[in-house]
C-alpha cells in the first residue's frame, strides 16, 4: 500500500488535503543531472571557445543554452589523475591516483557512492580508468554505480571478436570503410546513455557519459576523417618557444623538434574523431530535450593536448594552458542564464561537491572541493581566487614521459606559478603573455607577486595533506631565505569524517579526535 492509499483508508486527511497532496506529487519534477566527459579535448577545440574550423555544433548548442566557463582547469593533466579528482572531489595526491594505472585508495569514495547512499540512482557509462589495472579497466562496476549500465572499455572489447579487438586499437582501422559507427566505443556508449534516459525519465538520477575518443587511436567512421583531409589547425606563436628558460624536462621531451620549424597541424583522424563524438553527444542532447528537459547538464574534459605548442606533443609534466585549461559548459534550464560566459576561475575539484549540493546534500568534509551552484545561478560570482594543479607521474606501467616529475602549480586571475621540484620553476603573466613564453621566475619586478603565490601554494599543500610536502618546495633558488626546517609546519592533519569511517583517534591520547588540524 502506498502512502496515498494508507492516508485515504485511515481517514488521516480530508479529501481536499488528499487532493492537494496528490497535486503536489504530480507536479513535482524529478531532479536529474547528466555529466558528459570528453577525453583529450582542450578548450579551443570547441568552436564556441575559438573558431578554428573544427566542427562542434552540438557542444556549441549546449553553450548557447547555458554558461561557458573561460577559465576552467583540471587538477592534473593526464587521464586517470584528472578523472580521480573529478569523481572524488579530492586531489590526486590525496585520493592515491597520482599516475595512470594507480588505484583509488581504500578510504576514498566516489560521487556515485556518495549519492547512491543518499538515495540517488547513479549510472556510469564509459571510460572509468580508476581501477588501478590497465587502460581498459576491469569490467567491474565501482561501488554506487548501476551495474546494468556500467560499460568500461573492457566491456566493449569483450563484445568484439578477437580480430575486431585488434582492429579497434590500430589507427589504420580509421581508413577502413567497414569500420562504421556501430563498431565505435563512442557510439555504443551513447546508445546506453539513450537507453537510460528513455527508461528513467521520471526518476531522480545522475547519469555520467564518459568518452574515450578522440584519444588515440582516434577511430571514427571514415567520412569524419575525410572531411578534415585539407584542414590545418591554426597554430599559435608558442609553437616556436625556444624553451631556453624553461624546465629541463621540457627540452628533453621536445627532443629534436626544438631545433625544427613547426609543422602544419594536420591531425585529420584525431579531429574527425572529435567531431564524431560531438555528433554522438548531439544524439544524447536531443533525447534529453524529450526525456530530461530540466536536467542539470555539464560538459567538460579530462585534459587537453599540445598539438605542437612549446614543441611538445600530447600531454605530460607541464602546466601550460593547452593541457590544463579545459572546456566547461553548464546548462541548467530555468536557473543558469542562456549564452552566458563566466570569466572567473573554476576547478574540476569542485565538480563532485557541486553535484552533491545539487541533489540537496551537504558536501562531505573529506572533499577538497566545494560547490559551484551559486556561480551556476549567477556567473558573475567567482567561486575561487585561485586554482591548484599538480603532477605526479604519467604512468606506472611504462617509463614514458619522464617518469616521476613532481610539480605543484597555482593560478590566480592573472599569474601562474609552477614549482618543478627537480628543475627550473616557472611564473607567467597570462594577461601580457597568454602563450606562456616569457618565464618571469627570476624577475625582480615580479618577486613580490611570485612569493605571494608561492605562500598560497605551500599553504594548499599543507591544508590538503600533500604527502610530498616538505621544506624543499619552499626553499627554491629564487627564495633562498625560506627556512629549511625538519618539522615543516609542525601541524598534525588527520582526515575529517565522511560517514564511512570511524572518527579518527588522537595519537597523543587515544581519544576521539576533536580538531583535525592542530599543533602536534
Amino acid at each position: 500500500m502506498n502512502r496515498r492509499e494508507f492516508l485515504k483508508t485511515t481517514g488521516a486527511v480530508s479529501a481536499a488535503s488528499l487532493m492537494e497532496a496528490t497535486t503536489r506529487a504530480e507536479v513535482r519534477k524529478p531532479k536529474q543531472a547528466v555529466i558528459i566527459l570528453g577525453e583529450s579535448v582542450r578548450a579551443d577545440m570547441l568552436n564556441c571557445y575559438r573558431q578554428t574550423g573544427l566542427r562542434t555544433p552540438n557542444l556549441d548548442r549546449l553553450a548557447a543554452q547555458g554558461i561557458r566557463f573561460d577559465k576552467a582547469y583540471n587538477c592534473q593533466p593526464v587521464c586517470a589523475p584528472a578523472r580521480s579528482a573529478i569523481w572524488t572531489g579530492m586531489f590526486p595526491h590525496t585520493n592515491g591516483v597520482w599516475g595512470n594505472s594507480m588505484p583509488l585508495g581504500d578510504t576514498v569514495h566516489t560521487l556515485g557512492q556518495h549519492l547512491h547512499d543518499r538515495g540517488v540512482h547513479c549510472a556510469f557509462v564509459g571510460k572509468w580508468h580508476l581501477d588501478g589495472v590497465d587502460y581498459f579497466g576491469t569490467g567491474r562496476p565501482a561501488p554506487g554505480w548501476d551495474p546494468n549500465y556500467w560499460y568500461d572499455m573492457r566491456d566493449y572489447l569483450q563484445e568484439l571478436s578477437p580480430e575486431d579487438r585488434v582492429r579497434s586499437r590500430q589507427r589504420s582501422t580509421g581508413n577502413d570503410p567497414t569500420w562504421t559507427a556501430d563498431h565505435c566505443y563512442a557510439h555504443r556508449c551513447a546508445n546506453r546513455a539513450l537507453d537510460f534516459l528513455a527508461k528513467h525519465k521520471d526518476d531522480d538520477y545522475l547519469l555520467v557519459l564518459a568518452f574515450d575518443e578522440p584519444h588515440d587511436p582516434s577511430l571514427c567512421p571514415r567520412e569524419y576523417t575525410d572531411s578534415y583531409k585539407d584542414f590545418i589547425f591554426p597554430g599559435s606563436p608558442n609553437e616556436k618557444d625556444p624553451l631556453t628558460t624553461k624546465p629541463a624536462e621540457q627540452s628533453i621531451w621536445a627532443g629534436p623538434r626544438i631545433h625544427q620549424d613547426p609543422v602544419p597541424i594536420q591531425a585529420h583522424q584525431f579531429f574527425g574523431s572529435h567531431t564524431f563524438v560531438d555528433y554522438e553527444i548531439g544524439r544524447v542532447l536531443d533525447e534529453m530535450e524529450k526525456s530530461a528537459p530540466g536536467a542539470l547538464t555539464l560538459f567538460t574534459a579530462d585534459h587537453g593536448v599540445f598539438l605542437g605548442s612549446h614543441h611538445l606533443q600530447d600531454k605530460g609534466p607541464a602546466m601550460y594552458d593547452e593541457i590544463t585549461r579545459i572546456p566547461f559548459i553548464v546548462k541548467w534550464p530555468g536557473v543558469a542564464p542562456h549564452g552566458a560566459v563566466c570569466p572567473h576561475l573554476v576547478s574540476q575539484i569542485d565538480l563532485s561537491g557541486t553535484v552533491i549540493d545539487y541533489f540537496g546534500h551537504d558536501v562531505p568534509k573529506t572533499m577538497e572541493g566545494a560547490s559551484m551552484l551559486a556561480t551556476f545561478r549567477d556567473p558573475s560570482i567567482a567561486p575561487h581566487t585561485e586554482v591548484f594543479i599538480e603532477w605526479g607521474r604519467y604512468e606506472v606501467d611504462h617509463d614514458g614521459f619522464g617518469a616521476f616529475q613532481p610539480i605543484r602549480c597555482v593560478r590566480d586571475s592573472r599569474y601562474k606559478l609552477s614549482i618543478h621540484l627537480e628543475t627550473t620553476d616557472e611564473l607567467y603573466d597570462l594577461e601580457a603573455d597568454p602563450g606562456e613564453m616569457n618565464n618571469l621566475i627570476d624577475s625582480p619586478v615580479h618577486a613580490a607577486k611570485r612569493n605571494e603565490l608561492h605562500d598560497r601554494l605551500l599553504n594548499w599543500m599543507n591544508v590538503t595533506r600533500d604527502p610530498f610536502r616538505g621544506y624543499y618546495w619552499g626553499h627554491r633558488p629564487w627564495r633562498p631565505e625560506f627556512p629549511e626546517t625538519w618539522n615543516n609546519a609542525g601541524m598534525t592533519r588527520q582526515r575529517e569524517s565522511d560517514g564511512y569511517l570511524p572518527r579518527e583517534l588522537d595519537y597523543a591520547t587515544g581519544l576521539t579526535m576533536k580538531e583535525a588540524t592542530r599543533p602536534k
